[in-house]
């Protein structure tokens, strides 16, 4: 079995304009900065992450909405930055923006 879901909650940080691919789609790219206490090991650990975050097609019009440090869930998968590059972006699939 293979998968590859995640769901983050956090703040919007490095907010870049909307552009588009060569192709013409929508592509927007900006980071999640998350602060949370996880158990490990039965333990509580304090974890904190700027996760970088790409959206491509119609979601990426609709996100382009957000806010800098604007709260926001994101659904989505890891991949590779590039076939060259060891830097993971979570891809967003989905959001949440009323999260109180």
């Amino acid at each position: 079995m293979s998968r590859n879901e995640v769901l983050l909650s956090g703040r919007v940080t490095h907010l870049e304009p909307l552009r588009y691919t060569p192709a013409g789609i929508p592509l927007l790219s900006f980071s999640l900065l998350h602060a949370s206490q996880q158990m490990e090991a039965q333990h509580e650990r304090t974890v904190h992450l700027d996760q970088p975050v790409v959206v491509i097609g119609e979601l990426a019009r609709e996100m382009a909405a957000l806010t800098q440090d604007q709260p926001v869930l994101v659904k989505g998968f890891l991949a590779r930055r590039s076939v060259k590059s060891a830097l993971v972006v979570l891809h967003a699939t989905a959001y949440k923006t009323d999260l109180e």
